[in-house]
C-alpha cells in the first residue's frame, strides 16, 4: 500500500506539511520496525517520546514524520506531517491507508470485565467448524488461521491493529473475533474498524485507575455499540447483550441496530435452564432448542457460551454446527483449566484477577467440590488498588484456606500489596507468603482428597513482572512440579 502523503493530510483539518509531498509505504510507531518510506508516528506518552528516536527512525529509511509540535523541523531530506491531536489523526488516517481491512471481512467484537477471552475462542471454535477462516485478537495472542503471534495489550493500537486486519485479509480470512478493552474504545484504538456484531457480556470494578470511575468505565464500553450501530458497508449488524447485568440498560440504549439478549435470571432471548455444574463439565439448555453437554463448567461460562450462541446465531451459523463446535470445545488456556495429575484433589488455574472474576470461580469451585477450598492469589501492582481488600474479603468468604501472594507487583513493594489485600481479609486464618513460586507448593501441601486448589490472577500468563525485571513464571508449570515433589514425599 502507498499513499502520498498529502492524501493523508487532506484527511486531518489543520493539518499542515513541511517538506515535500512524499510516498508513504507504511506506518510505524517503533522506530525499530520502521522500513524504507515509512511515516514514523512521535508518540508523545508518560514514560517514552517519540521525538527521541527520530534519528533511529531516519537511518532506517523513514520518509516521514507525524507529530503534534507546532512548529517542528524535520531532519533534512524527511517531511513532516504536522497535526493537532495524536490520536484523532492516527484514527483517520491509519484505517485510510490500509484501504478499511474490516469492511470485507465479518468482524465480531467482545467487551466487557469478564468472559471476553473465552466467548472469542468459542466463536473462533464455531466458525471454524462452520467452514471460516478465523481471525482472533485478544488477551493471550493474535492469531491468523492456525499462526499464533504474540501480543502486549488485550487490544492492540490502531496502527497495529489496522496492519492486523490487513495482514488478516491478504490470508484470506473471513470472519474476525476479537477482544475490545475498555482501553482500547477509549484511546481510538478500534477506531476505522466497522464491527457487524458486538456482545456486552459484564460489567464489575476494573480499571478505575484508568477511567476513574465506574461511570467513566461503563461510557467507554458504549462506544462499542455505538459503532455497531452506525450506517457502514456492511449489512445485518446485531448487539448481543447480557440482561442480567446491572449495565445491560444503557448498553441497550447505544444499541440501534439488532438485538439478542442473553441471561439465566432474566427474560430473553438466549435463556439458559436446567444448568448441572461438575468439576469437569456441564449441561444446560438453551430454551426449548438446544440441549448442551460441555467440557467448561461454571456459571460464568455458561453466561461465555450464551453469547457465543447469540453471535453465531446474529451470523447465520446453523444449530447444528454451534451445538458440535460448543460440545467438542475443551479450555482456553488459563480460564479454569485444570491441572491433570494422579493427586487426589483438583488443581485449577485462572485468570480471575478482578473481585467479579474472583467471585465467579470461587463460587463455582464452592459447587463442584467435596473438600476444603484452598485459594492462592496475589493483586497487581501499579493497578486499581481499590479492589485488593474487596478481592481479600471475597476469598475470606468464599475459601477454607488462603495464600496471599503476590501477582505482577511491578514496581510496587509486594508487602505493601498483601497489607492493603488482609484488610479484607480480616480475621480469617490465612498464610502470607510472598514469593509465589513457595505459596503455590504450600498450596499443595495444605491438599487433602476431595479439595480443589485454585490459582487465580495469572493464568495463561508465563511472565511475572517484578521491580526488580521481568521473569519466566508459569502458575501451570510450578503446579505441576508442586504435585509431583509433594506427592512424591507421600
Amino acid at each position: 500500500m502507498i499513499k502520498k502523503l498529502s492524501e493523508l493530510a487532506l484527511l486531518i483539518p489543520g493539518a499542515k506539511i513541511v517538506g515535500d509531498d512524499v510516498l508513504i509505504s507504511g506506518i510505524e510507531h517503533d522506530s525499530r520496525k520502521v522500513t524504507t518510506k515509512n511515516l514514523f508516528v512521535c508518540m508523545e506518552g508518560a514514560h517514552v517520546d517519540g521525538h527521541n528516536f527520530i534519528s533511529q527512525a531516519v537511518s532506517k529509511g523513514a520518509a516521514a514524520v507525524l507529530t503534534t509540535r507546532k512548529n517542528f523541523t524535520p531532519p533534512e531530506k524527511i517531511s513532516a506531517l504536522i497535526v493537532p491531536d495524536m490520536l484523532n489523526a492516527l484514527a483517520v488516517i491509519v484505517p485510510y491507508f490500509y484501504d478499511y481491512p474490516s469492511r470485507k471481512m465479518r468482524v465480531i467484537g467482545i467487551t466487557g470485565t469478564n468472559g471476553k477471552t473465552t466467548t472469542t475462542y468459542l466463536l473462533r471454535e464455531i466458525f471454524s467448524r462452520a467452514g471460516f477462516k478465523v481471525g482472533l485478537i485478544g488477551t493471550i495472542q493474535i492469531l491468523i488461521g492456525e499462526k499464533i503471534f504474540p501480543v502486549r495489550n488485550t487490544t492492540p493500537n490502531v496502527i497495529d491493529l489496522q496492519k492486523i486486519l490487513a495482514d488478516m485479509l491478504n490470508e484470506k480470512v473471513q470472519v474476525v473475533v476479537m477482544e475490545v478493552s475498555s482501553h482500547a474504545l477509549a484511546e481510538h484504538r478500534v477506531a476505522g474498524v466497522e464491527f457487524d456484531t458486538a456482545i456486552f457480556t459484564n460489567l464489575t470494578q476494573d480499571h478505575l485507575d484508568f477511567h476513574g470511575t465506574m461511570e467513566n468505565y461503563l461510557r467507554a464500553k458504549t462506544k462499542l455499540f455505538d459503532m455497531v450501530s452506525r450506517h457502514g458497508r456492511k449489512q445485518n449488524k446485531t448487539a448481543i447483550v447480557n440482561v442480567d447485568d446491572a449495565a445491560a440498560e444503557e448498553i441497550l440504549r447505544h444499541c440501534l441496530c439488532k438485538k439478542i439478549s442473553y441471561g439465566v435470571k432474566n427474560s430473553c432471548d438466549l435463556q439458559a435452564s436446567e444448568i448441572s455444574l461438575r468439576a469437569d463439565g456441564m449441561n444446560f439448555k438453551i430454551g426449548d432448542a438446544m440441549n448442551l453437554s460441555l467440557h467448561l463448567t461454571g456459571l460464568f461460562n455458561v453466561y461465555n457460551v450464551l453469547a457465543a450462541v447469540g453471535a453465531a446465531q446474529a451470523e447465520n451459523i446453523r444449530a447444528d454446527i454451534i451445538k458440535d463446535a460448543l460440545e467438542n470445545f475443551k479450555s482456553v488456556p488459563g480460564r479454569f483449566e485444570r491441572i491433570f495429575s494422579p493427586a487426589p484433589f483438583e488443581v485449577i488455574v485462572d485468570y480471575a484477577h478482578t473481585p467479579d472474576g474472583v467471585k465467579n470461580i470461587l463460587q463455582t469451585a464452592r459447587q463442584i467440590v467435596d473438600g476444603k477450598i484452598i485459594t492462592v492469589f496475589g493483586c497487581g501492582g501499579d493497578r486499581d488498588n481499590s479492589k485488593r481488600p474487596i478481592m481479600g474479603k471475597l476469598a475470606a468468604e468464599f475459601s477454607d484456606v488462603i495464600i496471599a501472594t503476590s501477582d505482577n507487583p511491578r514496581t510496587e513493594d509486594p508487602e505493601k500489596i498483601l497489607d492493603e489485600i488482609e484488610i479484607g481479609i480480616g480475621e480469617k486464618n490465612h498464610e502470607r507468603i510472598v514469593d509465589r513460586r513457595a505459596a503455590i507448593f504450600r498450596a499443595i501441601e495444605l491438599a487433602e482428597a476431595g479439595d480443589i486448589v485454585l490459582i487465580l490472577g495469572k493464568g495463561h500468563e508465563t511472565y511475572q513482572i517484578l521491580n526488580t525485571g521481568t521473569i519466566h513464571f508459569d502458575d501451570r508449570e510450578v503446579a505441576k512440579q508442586a504435585i509431583k515433589e509433594v506427592t512424591s514425599h507421600e
